[in-house]
């Protein structure tokens, strides 16, 4: 079965869930060739007594338009995540969470996915883009930063801080690399 690059993006109120929430998700869902076949949105509303970490609430007030972005059309988590876990099998491929960084983006996924939709759709299938760029770029793990990455991995997307946007770019630089990548092994 093909595989189809889902790449996520969340934006929180704090480092964990359960404590903080995540205000907004935002996936994008590629093929390897860097075709997308859809997207999925939706801004939840914040978990019963659950708070804002006071870094992250310091970090929202310098970006207001992210901020604004992320508190309109509240969902609750629980529609939020039955039609995530929908959307995700009605992909026609088996699906593959991509994030950068993974570590912090599936943490929140997978916790409300289970939470709240009794049911992780990815499994355990999470694949961290600055992992898969050390890899490629043959170099150590903290220099593979996006601003060591070759400029052509970017394509000229927006990093708003909101959630699809973020997907929407993080996913066209998976591809790339990914494209990169099966290119030089051809060779």
């Amino acid at each position: 079965m093909t595989e189809i690059y889902i790449s996520t993006d969340v934006e929180t109120d704090g480092p964990i869930p359960g404590p903080h929430s995540m205000l907004s998700l935002g996936s994008a869902a590629y093929t390897a060739d860097k075709q997308l076949i859809t997207t999925f949105s939706a801004n939840l509303e914040t978990l019963p007594g659950a708070t804002a970490h006071p870094e992250t609430a310091k970090w929202w007030a310098s970006q207001p338009k992210a901020w604004d972005a992320c508190r309109k059309d509240l969902v609750t988590p629980n529609d939020a995540m039955a039609r995530y876990a929908a959307w995700i099998k009605s992909l026609k491929g088996s699906p593959v969470f991509v994030a950068y960084p993974a570590g912090f983006d599936f943490l929140f996924v997978y916790w409300y996915l289970i939470r709240f939709a009794g049911e992780s759709p990815f499994g355990h299938s999470a694949l961290d883009v600055k992992t898969f760029a050390m890899a490629v770029l043959k170099t150590d793990y903290r220099k593979s930063t996006k601003r060591n990455m070759p400029k052509h991995w970017f394509d000229k997307l927006p990093h708003s801080h909101i959630a699809l946007d973020d997907a929407l770019e993080q996913g066209a630089l998976f591809c790339n690399m990914l494209n990169e990548c099966r290119f030089q092994s051809q060779e």
